[in-house]
């Protein structure tokens, strides 16, 4: 009679697969580290009569010359939510930016703002509809 031969279990494998994500780990948490400082700008959008604007649109750009502005002088864009919210993160330091809010049947609104560092700015948005 044949004896039959049971399968044997790959140790050497496994145990490298192992090692590699424990090696892996300590690299993934220094490159999550230089993205964890940031400033925010939030906000919220309504209407004329104080009803949440969902769907306008939200530009922050610098106001400072794109050769002089720190980091990436594009302008950034945001969507807000059906309760009419929004959320940017921008980099922390001094600089002045421009906040942009349209809205289709909507007057378009500007404000400026200033970030210091990490911090948080609010900033509220009443848009009046547009005359037919």
């Amino acid at each position: 009679m044949k004896k039959k031969r049971r399968p044997r279990k790959r140790i050497g494998t496994s145990l490298a697969l192992v090692l590699a994500i424990f090696l892996a780990l300590p690299a993934a948490a220094r490159k999550k580290s230089v993205l964890e400082t940031y400033a925010v700008v939030s906000g919220s959008v309504f209407d004329d009569s104080g009803y949440a604007l969902a769907g306008a649109a939200v530009i922050l750009a610098s106001q400072i010359q794109p050769d002089k502005a720190r980091g990436n002088a594009k302008p950034m864009n945001a969507v807000s939510d059906a309760r009419g919210e929004f959320v940017l993160r921008v980099p922390p330091g001094p600089m002045q930016y421009t906040l942009t809010v349209t809205a289709t049947g909507h007057k378009s609104q500007q404000k400026s703002i200033s970030i210091e560092d990490q911090e948080r700015v609010e900033v509220t948005f009443q848009l009046e509809r547009e005359s037919k």
